[in-house]
């Protein structure tokens, strides 16, 4: 069953919802930081973002809002409009997954670094769930999983998984790094973003 995440006026039920977009956001950009420091192989996005940041000598952080702000030139063909969320997207995580890389200090012992990816990217997927599910407009890269998810009739899985693995192939190519915990990402977050949707996403009119 298709789960609407059609973007709703803020003005309704604005104060949870708002609470629900922030905290996903952070805790988005936290679980980033967590994957980064485990250091046994990024997410699709961030090898992308990694690769880039290398190649053009930019600030990693820098680098991930400029891809999204490039990304949303994708929504032209799918229709898709952008929200209050989508902006506060771009600048929050932004800003919290830099704050992770300074909060978690490298690690070294598998002992840490084994439960940093796997706890991040449970997270993760509860984190896309939440700011998507608030349904004040998603993010850029999310506005492509929704949006093909509406026009094509594909489910949310489906979707998710086929942009991440687009998406790791030109972070590679781009010299981004890749390794288990790379993998384990392209084919789990699709599944767990659509099993928490179906518990957070906003119901409201």
């Amino acid at each position: 069953m298709a789960v609407d995440l059609s973007p709703v006026a803020i003005r309704v039920a604005a104060p949870r919802r708002l609470v629900q977009l922030f905290a996903g956001l952070a805790l988005y950009g936290f679980t980033n930081a967590m994957v980064v420091r485990a250091d046994l192989g990024l997410d699709a996005w961030n090898v992308l973002n990694q690769g880039l940041s290398d190649r053009l000598a930019w600030p990693f952080g820098l680098v991930t809002g400029l891809v999204s702000v490039v990304v949303l030139l994708a929504w032209i063909p799918l229709r898709q409009r952008p929200g209050f969320g989508t902006i506060a997207n771009i600048v929050v995580i932004g800003v919290v997954v830099q704050l992770g890389l300074l909060i978690i200090p490298p690690q070294h012992s598998l002992a840490w670094r084994i439960p940093l990816l796997v706890g991040g990217i449970v997270l993760n997927g509860v984190a896309t769930a939440t700011y998507v599910g608030a349904r004040l407009g998603p993010g850029a890269r999310d506005g492509l999983m929704t949006g093909l998810h509406v026009r094509t009739g594909y489910s949310i899985r489906l979707v998710r998984t086929g942009i991440e693995v687009t998406v790791l192939i030109i972070g590679w190519l781009l010299g981004g790094t890749v390794g288990i915990g790379t993998v384990l990402y392209a084919l789990s977050i699709g599944p767990l973003t659509q099993l928490f949707l179906r518990v957070l996403a906003y119901r409201g009119r």
